[in-house]
């Protein structure tokens, strides 16, 4: 990990403790002591257990790409992918670090950097695809009451879908319509060469088109193989369930039992949807806020509420910074090549 890196760890971490501190100011400090050694051990270990089969279903999907395309790659090496992805989508603004940090763990595996990034991005594609499929379910059911709840909020859940679809069209564009894309491509450029100078531009439009062929013929090879996709769709589909039900989950280990299921997992959808927007490494700051809100009025009591943020949050943020740093110590085994 570089400097900058650590630097934005160190951060992000003094971040988290300043906004559980100031969650916790007009908390009981023995009160919340007293709901923690009190909590259902059994539901807490089950949302741990979400937390880790999220992690271990992501490296299965990773595993089964590259065994198809490319050759024999041990779990261990397929499973580091995800965790230090994790890590550096949690350390870097938007997730932007996630990507990048994949295809350095996967070359370091002796995967080819351009079947490296195909793969990526084929996992990309089903990842977000699967995204904004539980999106739309979610907004049909829990929309109206987070319009109620926090009505501004709303403006930023379409926002964020808009964002996430976007991303999706741009993929299948280059799926379906590569040559499309590379002349919309080229008018993007367009404006960007007001401020580069023109042999760089030139450098990027033919480094794109080599990209968007590369990509273009992996994706053809992958819809021929529909069992495959089918396969990791399905994997993906349970995946972000496991994510989902995490709050559940720890509402029934603070003793409320009679949550409403498809609701509690709706809001769940309807959070992870505006952090993904906000530029803050894991949307510090709005995902508790939000989490507080919408979930008041299933947890009434004031200090299990600012429990469950902690909770959640631990879990679904700062766990996969711990695991994703753990993985980057983790020597990769070598892919053994197909003949």
């Amino acid at each position: 990990m570089s400097r900058r890196n650590k630097i934005a760890l160190f951060l992000i971490i003094l971040l988290g403790i300043t906004i559980f501190g100031y969650s916790l100011r007009d908390v009981q400090l023995n009160i919340l002591i007293r709901d923690f050694t009190t909590i259902h051990q059994g539901w807490l270990w089950v949302a741990i257990s979400c937390m880790l089969l999220y992690f271990l279903l992501e490296g299965l999907v990773v595993k089964i790409f590259v065994d198809e395309r490319l050759g024999q790659y041990s779990f261990k090496s397929a499973l580091r992918i995800p965790l230090i992805e994790q890590l550096f989508n949690g350390i870097t603004p938007f997730s932007s670090g996630g990507q990048p940090a994949q295809l350095i763990a996967m070359l370091q595996s002796g995967i080819d950097g351009g079947r490296a990034s195909s793969i990526l991005l084929m996992k990309f594609i089903v990842y977000q695809a699967m995204v904004v499929v539980n999106f739309l379910i979610a907004l049909i059911i829990g929309f109206h009451y987070m319009a109620s709840k926090l009505s501004y909020l709303s403006l930023f859940v379409v926002f964020g879908f808009i964002i996430h679809l976007a991303v999706i069209i741009g993929l299948f564009l280059v799926m379906f319509w590569p040559q499309f894309t590379k002349k919309a491509m080229r008018i993007v450029m367009i404006p960007v060469g007001w401020f580069t100078k023109a042999e760089r531009v030139n450098d990027w439009i033919v480094r794109l088109d080599t990209k968007i062929d590369l990509f273009y013929q992996e994706s053809v090879q992958l819809i021929g193989q529909w069992r495959l996709l089918l396969k990791v769709i399905a994997i993906t589909f349970v995946q972000l369930m496991c994510y989902y039900l995490v709050p559940y989950f720890i509402m029934l280990s603070l003793g409320y039992t009679h949550a409403n299921l498809v609701m509690i997992v709706c809001l769940h959808v309807l959070i992870v949807m505006v952090i993904s927007i906000f530029p803050i490494p894991g949307g510090s700051g709005g995902a508790e806020y939000a989490f507080t809100v919408l979930f008041s009025s299933y947890i009434t009591n004031s200090s299990k509420l600012v429990l469950a943020m902690l909770l959640w949050r631990l879990l679904t943020y700062y766990l996969g910074i711990l695991v994703g740093m753990i993985a980057l110590t983790v020597k990769p085994d070598k892919i053994k090549l197909k003949a």
